[in-house]
């Protein structure tokens, strides 16, 4: 069994609860201000306001599949939060490059799940263009996935090889 540092870097889900907080709060604007379905331009040829709704993933991954995978989600997304939360509590406080991303993906995935919690799907609003080309509609919690989950493969590559140097 692996002995748990102390501390350990269970104090960086603050930055989780702050993701969650500012994810929900930008809803809650967009869904009391933002027109459905109609681009409020923000920098023109580049970002609109869209407000939008996802009831899949990614990309509206599974989005018409009838209403399981709202469930199915919720649970993986649970799911990981549980793991990631289980690895941070194995982690040092110190050790950022664990911690950071881990945190981002657990606050934007809990994000995410209480809007299809709430909502049955997720509220997505930032619209990226360029000419007739549009990137599918998304917002703070997605970000802060992506964020975390390149933070995650990017660390680990370039740990691995300073791992390998140092060996």
């Amino acid at each position: 069994m692996t002995a748990r540092p102390k501390p350990s870097a269970l104090v960086w889900l603050v930055l989780s609860v702050v993701v969650i907080v500012l994810d929900q709060w930008s809803k809650a604007w967009v869904l009391a201000s933002l027109p459905e379905f109609q681009a409020v331009k923000v920098i023109d040829g580049f970002w609109n306001w869209y407000r939008t709704y996802n009831t899949g993933a990614a990309f509206s991954f599974l989005s018409n599949a009838g209403g399981w995978q709202i469930w199915f989600f919720t649970a993986l997304a649970i799911g990981v939060c549980g793991l990631l939360g289980t690895w941070l509590s194995r982690t040092a406080r110190g050790d950022w490059r664990v911690a950071l991303p881990y945190s981002l993906v657990i606050g934007g995935a809990l994000g995410n799940v209480i809007d299809r919690l709430m909502h049955g799907h997720v509220v997505d609003f930032i619209q990226w263009y360029v000419g007739d080309h549009y990137w599918p509609s998304f917002n703070i919690a997605d970000s802060a996935i992506v964020c975390g989950a390149v933070g995650i493969a990017a660390f680990s590559l370039f740990d691995g090889k300073r791992r390998a140097k140092a060996g």
